[in-house]
């Protein structure tokens, strides 16, 4: 921004200005989603269905990373202005569209400053697919719920993602759907559900958001005939980690009503594992099974990827402090696995990752070059993954944060690495974060070709938006992102 926007004589006044401005993007970001399947971010912030001190958060958000304010009486014409230029499918940044004509506007209006950026979709009132696709949870633990969540969440007009139905065990009480309902419902990490539930026993059914969605019981997916409920073709995300080679994944696309299936952890043999933002390219059309690989490699491999492209990698270690999971016991209990046993909420544990492993997977150039440890800690979610690299060639601290800052900003890497600048950040202000990772600018150390990086991720949420994503490209839809990224 060149210039610094002035601070104000009245901060009550300008506050209750700015408010309004605020609420009255509402109905304009609200109509552009539903209608042209439009979403508003803000330097990466979602801006559909947030509140009036949402809106105004993300805009003083942007202080954090541009240095500089950018207000809602810019933003505001800017919004208008798009809602009135009948925009096809996209994903618009407004917050970095207005920074960009504030400093490149030399006399033209935002119309023709906003014609010259997304010229090539005004007018395109395309639908992102020719029907909408149906989707399958099989599966319904802390990761399918979140999937759940965003699924419903960005049901938008109904003519993308839509959310059919979920599998689950056979219940073991006569109230098993309502408990269903309500672990959706509530969550004592992530908060309320973004709407409204209803439970419909008899036609095992939830409504959310006006979403119907089958509950089917299930102990395999042999048992399911998805036809028989009106479902077609559809993805099935495979969240229960129980089949994890193309022969187990493959008895989903023996059902009838499935057309491909994703797994919500690490692949084995030739699954592809997909890192979405890196590794994309590799779904094909006729890809019926792949991985989203794990939480953490998808943390890791955009930061490596960027660095190896930008510096290059020697060699490297990652350690990731990690959340416990469910996979550990509450008190200390048998445990196959060595360490895990051992009561999670009150000891620090040392543990393997596979993460190092599955990182030259997706980036063969680092095959061998990297290894990895894990330590899970009595926090319920958000990691931290701590790259620890020796690079091709020498840099500072400075000159490796301002490199990460434009990656996270206005690369395409920009949905997969966020950053921060805060000197105060803690793990719990990155949950629900949307990014794969969050790279923390204050912590960075570098010596010479020695760099440690430190990178915070939502191994819950986070991880859940990138399978969203592999969700997204299996099914074909392909958004226009404005502005285009930059290298």
């Amino acid at each position: 921004m060149p210039v610094k926007r002035p601070q104000p004589q009245d901060f009550f006044k300008d506050w209750k200005e700015r408010e309004a401005l605020a609420e009255a993007m509402i109905p304009l970001i609200g109509k552009l989603y539903r209608e042209n399947n439009v979403s508003l971010y803000m330097y990466g912030r979602n801006m559909v269905n947030r509140s009036v001190t949402d809106l105004m958060k993300a805009h003083r958000f942007v202080r954090q990373i541009e240095q500089n304010e950018l207000s809602e009486f810019d933003t505001f014409p800017m919004i208008q202005t798009l809602a009135e230029m009948n925009l096809g499918p996209a994903h618009v940044d407004i917050g970095k569209l207005t920074v960009g004509y504030k400093e490149r506007a030399n006399g033209r209006t935002a119309r023709d400053y906003l014609q010259e950026v997304i010229g090539d979709d005004i007018g395109a009132m395309r639908k992102p697919l020719p029907k909408p696709q149906d989707v399958v949870l099989y599966g319904f633990g802390r990761i399918g719920r979140l999937i759940a969540r965003i699924l419903i969440e960005k049901t938008g007009g109904g003519d993308v993602l839509r959310l059919r139905a979920i599998v689950v065990r056979r219940g073991k009480g006569p109230d098993d759907l309502e408990k269903r309902a309500s672990l959706l419902r509530r969550d004592s990490v992530h908060g309320p559900f973004r709407g409204t539930i209803r439970v419909l026993e008899e036609e095992r059914k939830l409504v959310c958001n006006g979403n119907e969605i089958h509950v089917i019981e299930a102990d395999s997916p042999a048992e399911v005939d998805y036809t028989r409920y009106g479902i077609g073709n559809a993805i099935v995300v495979d969240n229960t980690g129980a089949w994890r080679d193309a022969a187990g994944l493959g008895r989903h696309l023996q059902c009838p009503g499935v057309g491909k299936v994703i797994l919500t952890a690490p692949g084995k043999g030739d699954i592809p594992n997909i890192v979405f933002g890196v590794n994309q390219h590799e779904i094909t059309p006729d890809q019926k099974i792949l991985s989203a690989a794990s939480c953490t490699t998808n943390a890791i491999v955009p930061v490596l990827k960027a660095v190896l492209d930008e510096y290059g990698i020697r060699t490297g270690h990652v350690e990731t402090v990690h959340a416990y999971t469910n996979d550990q016991n509450l008190i200390d209990n048998y445990h196959k696995g060595a360490r895990r046993g051992r009561s999670a909420p009150l000891n620090m544990v040392i543990t393997e990752t596979g993460a190092a492993k599955a990182a030259a997977k997706a980036l063969p150039a680092l095959a061998g070059r990297l290894t990895g440890n894990a330590i899970r800690v009595p926090t319920p979610n958000v990691s931290m993954a701590i790259l620890n690299l020796h690079l091709g060639r020498a840099t500072t601290v400075a000159e490796m944060n301002e490199f990460m800052r434009r990656k996270a900003l206005f690369s395409p890497l920009q949905q997969q690495i966020g950053y921060t600048i805060s000197k105060e950040a803690v793990s719990t202000d990155f949950v629900g974060d949307r990014h794969a990772c969050v790279f923390d600018s204050q912590a960075t150390i570098v010596n010479g070709e020695h760099c440690v990086l430190y990178c915070w991720y939502d191994n819950e949420f986070g991880y859940s938006c990138q399978v969203v994503r592999c969700l997204e490209e299996m099914a074909g839809v392909r958004w226009a992102m404005y502005p285009r990224a930059a290298g």
